[in-house]
């Protein structure tokens, strides 16, 4: 049985199913006597004791004792020599080795295409190092991807793996992706004949391998990409100027994220997004970035239902925000399922030059399908969130014909506590479906401070409660 169908059978054995009253220490049906919570049936399970079973299962890899410096294939540090083919012979050399680590050593600025990794292999960029990726379209040959939670062939992500085991990018250095220097956000302005054609592949059912797109075309490419391989870990890296999405993992399990800075501008540039993945740890994290920070994705529409797997099972905890879009936002591809999301002890701050527009912000509409079933949130604090606190937009970016069947999402089972968030138009809004609506979402000892709009705005939604919730000052 999971979590949310224990918590959901607990409230209907307690009466508080439909949308009862939680308030105080009291638990009451409307027109029944109030009775203490201690005597209103046996504890309900916590949700957050599955946590650390989740983090014991996350084993980052570890690598044989065996060092391959880029320098030794070829490679200069003088951010001028070509070092596509270094990478590439370094990385190979290691796997054929049994594995190790690929040392980019430090003091230099390493310029290069595609970098693709095989198993066991340990990308070490150290102190003082940066990788610099090229700005020419054509270093990005054509791969097996996933773009916007469609499958299909496209530009190799600057960094990308596909079906391989135990891989890793470690050390105190840098990835740069130069994205402002390259073609990629002009591609922004041409994409929607390409990005219109590749939906309609997907609702058609026409082969991945026919969706091609790359070189000519202008979906641009994912900076970091795991695709279906197994036992991640990226740690202490600063990565910077992506072109899209900055980590995104995909199909993937056990897949540490620790102690990265990531620093994006322009559109589509988030964080760290986990797309149709389980057991991962997102930790230490610091994200200033020009869209979402950490997001959970699992495909989206009818091809994100064709695959059809959830992410589920990860953890997210002690990480800096600085802007902009959503700190801790689901979707919205999130038509394969969302379960199981525990994001504890994150900050909100004020950015450089960004300000996060939501402290959790989770969203969907009627074509994506799938289910997002338990998601927790507890000690966030911060702010300020520029257009809310906590958003639940089950209406999401619902402009023009769209592309396939309506089929309605369903979200349930959203628990947020001892969550404190300043300076915002609202605290709470749940934009639910009426042909779906929202069902339970509980608040529980959360402070709003500077709150525009002190009401919480609700609609379509059952089963929402507060309890020793405050709004600038006041009780909601």
């Amino acid at each position: 049985m999971t979590s949310g169908s224990s918590r959901r059978d607990f409230l209907k054995t307690a009466g508080l199913a439909g949308g009862l009253l939680v308030t105080g220490a009291l638990v009451a049906a409307p027109g029944a006597q109030a009775v203490p919570r201690a005597l209103a049936g046996p504890a309900a399970a916590d949700p957050w004791d599955q946590v650390p079973v989740i983090l014991a299962r996350i084993v980052p890899p570890t690598f044989p004792n065996k060092t391959f410096n880029i320098l030794d294939y070829g490679a200069k540090g003088d951010g001028k020599v070509d070092c596509t083919k270094a990478f590439k012979d370094a990385i190979a050399a290691c796997n054929a080795a049994g594995g190790g680590r690929v040392l980019v050593p430090a003091s230099g600025t390493y310029k290069t295409g595609a970098i693709h990794f095989l198993s066991n292999v340990e990308l070490n960029v150290a102190a003082g190092a940066t990788i610099k990726f090229k700005t020419d379209a054509a270093s990005y040959p054509l791969v097996s991807t996933r773009w916007q939670g469609i499958e299909c062939m496209n530009f190799s992500p600057f960094v990308y793996a596909y079906g391989q085991t135990n891989v890793a990018i470690t050390g105190g250095g840098t990835l740069d992706g130069d994205a402002k220097n390259g073609p990629w956000f002009g591609y922004d302005d041409k994409r929607g004949p390409d990005w219109d054609k590749l939906q309609k592949q997907a609702v058609d059912g026409v082969p991945v391998a026919d969706r091609k797109y790359g070189s000519g075309h202008y979906l641009k490419p994912n900076m970091i990409q795991f695709y279906k391989c197994k036992n991640i870990l990226i740690s202490d890296v600063s990565i910077k100027n992506p072109a899209m999405w900055t980590i995104h993992p995909v199909l993937s399990q056990n897949v540490t994220v620790k102690n990265v800075k990531v620093y994006s501008r322009g559109a589509m540039v988030d964080g760290c997004d986990p797309e149709s993945c389980s057991d991962v740890h997102i930790t230490g994290c610091s994200f200033d970035t020009g869209d979402d920070g950490t997001v959970i994705k699992s495909g989206r529409d009818t091809d994100g239902r064709r695959v059809g797997v959830p992410s589920e099972n990860i953890v997210i905890e002690n990480n800096d925000y600085y802007g902009r879009w959503g700190a801790i936002t689901i979707g919205s591809e999130m038509s394969g399922g969302v379960r199981n999301v525990f994001a504890q002890d994150n900050r909100i701050h004020t950015g450089s030059s960004y300000k996060s527009f939501y402290g959790v912000y989770l969203k969907t509409n009627k074509r994506r399908g799938g289910i997002i079933d338990g998601i927790y949130v507890r000690r966030l604090s911060g702010g300020p969130c520029d257009r809310g606190g906590v958003f639940v937009d089950m209406n999401y970016s619902l402009t023009g014909p769209g592309f396939g069947a309506i089929v309605h999402p369903k979200v349930r089972n959203i628990f947020i506590e001892d969550v404190k968030l300043d300076d915002s138009p609202f605290a709470v809004k749940i934009n639910g479906s009426e042909d779906s609506p929202l069902e339970t979402f509980h608040a529980t000892n959360c402070v709003f401070t500077k709150i525009d709009t002190a009401k919480p705005s609700i609609s379509n939604a059952k089963d929402v409660v507060f309890t020793n919730v405050k709004v600038n000052g006041k009780p909601v």
